[in-house]
């Protein structure tokens, strides 16, 4: 049994109207069957757009803030070398 990589699947008749097929997916990739085998994968180009921002100024202080006392320890070993 073939191992499917996403929770929506659609067949090849349902790809007459692939509008409804990826409306239906929601933005998700959908794995295409034929005679109840993977035959594609056809994936929205939202599911393909990168998700990543910069982190301001103030997260990355924030982020250093909650490490810090963690981080100490080794700060003031460093130092003395």
């Amino acid at each position: 049994m073939t191992r499917l990589l996403t929770n929506q699947i659609c067949t090849m008749t349902e790809l007459r109207e692939p509008q409804k097929v990826l409306d239906r997916a929601g933005g998700k990739p959908v794995a295409v069957l034929k005679n109840s085998a993977v035959v594609a994968y056809l994936v929205p180009e939202e599911a393909t757009a990168p998700q990543h921002r910069y982190a301001t100024r103030e997260e990355i202080m924030a982020s250093l803030e909650r490490t810090r006392e963690r981080a100490q320890p080794v700060l003031d070993y460093l130092r003395d070398k």
